[in-house]
């Protein structure tokens, strides 16, 4: 097996008295876009620090592209595009020099320099703002500078933390065209990300992080299958009522998710609302396939956000 692009091993990094990242392993596979989904507070913001050597590891080893971290941070980082959570973009600048500067910081040769930030922009779909001043931008169009900023050096390695949050849908739709088309042409992707179909629409497997390190990894069809099954029946019934169908579902060795009035009995492709008790004039039930989402509320506890 070649060596994978990303390796954690065994890695610890605490803040006082949390252990953000408390013995994480994860490798990543060169070429692969994979998707580190979890809810706040899992430690997928601290392992892209720990990446590009904005925090140093307690414990443990890291390496990118066969390159030790933190000793070969500096060459490490050459190879990689980091694409931030938080916009640092410089409002004083206009688009292009954005980009000039980057190319610039990244010592991309000189005689190369203009080609590789047109190159950026086709990518971003910004040549046509070239000249606009980054404070001009929608928030959409700041998050495909920040992804072009990145791109300027051709990385063998993009780091996206959390590329598209807060964006209204179709926003998030274009990125995610975006960032297809960049883990289409072999570029190696590790995406943080709390949205779902994010996860399920981009990456090639998913590793669910809780706690600071990985509890379930896959591809996302495997892990529903794996966790929940294939079906689930959907119940709407009064509080009372979905209590007791709880405590069935839970003795029938059923795992189940509560979202506000509704109660959802996972891996029930076996079982009919009769087994659960979910019959009666007062119980609304209906029948679903079993999705990502299901896996992440069953692994983590919590609700998707």
């Amino acid at each position: 097996m070649p060596d994978p692009a990303i390796s954690l091993r065994r890695v610890v990094k605490t803040f006082g008295e949390r252990r953000a990242v408390d013995g994480l392993d994860l490798d990543i596979a060169a070429g692969t876009c994979v998707g580190l989904l979890g809810p706040n507070g899992a430690g997928k913001s601290t392992t892209m620090k720990l990446l590009t050597g904005q925090a140093i590891a307690d414990s443990g080893s890291l390496s990118v592209l066969g390159l030790e971290l933190p000793r070969q941070s500096k060459l490490a980082r050459a190879r990689m595009g980091v694409v931030p959570q938080d916009d640092n973009l410089d409002e004083d600048l206009t688009v292009g020099q954005a980009i000039e500067v980057f190319a610039g910081l990244y010592r991309v040769p000189r005689a190369e320099r203009a080609a590789a930030v047109d190159k950026a922009l086709d990518i971003a779909t910004l040549r046509d703002r070239r000249r606009d001043s980054v404070k001009e931008l929608s928030g959409g169009m700041r998050r495909r500078l920040l992804i072009a900023r990145a791109l300027v050096h051709s990385p063998e390695v993009l780091l996206l933390d959390e590329p598209t949050v807060g964006l209204d849908p179709q926003i998030r739709s274009e990125l995610w065209g975006l960032i297809s088309r960049l883990r289409d042409e072999g570029v190696t992707i590790l995406m943080s990300t709390h949205y779902i179909e994010e996860a399920e629409r981009l990456a090639d497997d998913v590793a669910v992080m809780a706690l600071g390190r990985v509890i379930a990894r896959g591809v996302p069809s495997e892990l529903v299958a794996k966790h929940v099954g294939s079906e689930a029946l959907e119940v709407h019934a009064p509080a009372s009522r979905l209590a007791d169908i709880t405590a069935r579902a839970v003795a029938a060795g059923l795992p189940t998710r509560r979202t506000g009035a509704s109660l959802s009995v996972l891996r029930a492709e076996t079982f009919a609302p009769v087994d659960v008790g979910a019959t009666g004039p007062e119980v609304g039930v209906r029948r679903r396939a079993a999705v990502l989402e299901d896996v992440f509320v069953v692994l983590t506890g919590e609700e998707v956000a």
